[in-house]
């Protein structure tokens, strides 16, 4: 018999999504704490959005969240090949 040991990221009582490493979950769990952070700000911006596309760009852009902060940073995009892996950190070493 085998013991496996899973890590649950679980939001308002429904289960997000598991994982085997507690770092992974907990950057998970920090992300959609992020998204949630990301909605109820675009909730006040002057761009009217349904919910559920508000939601989705939150998400995205809390997914997306090394290169939009290359983005702020830089007012640049990073290397196509940066964005489509969604981790600026690699080029911001690059760009400096």
């Amino acid at each position: 018999m085998a013991v496996e040991i899973k890590y649950v990221v679980i939001r308002e009582g429904e289960e997000k999504m598991s994982f085997t490493s507690k770092k992974e979950a907990d950057a998970y769990d920090k992300m959609l704490d992020t998204a949630d952070l990301l909605d109820t700000w675009l909730a006040q911006s002057p761009v009217a959005l349904e919910d559920e596309h508000r939601e989705a760009l939150s998400l995205w852009l809390a997914e997306n969240k090394e290169v939009l902060n290359t983005i702020l940073k830089t007012g640049r995009l990073p290397s196509p090949q940066v964005v489509e892996n969604g981790n600026a950190a690699e080029d911001d070493s690059r760009a400096a």
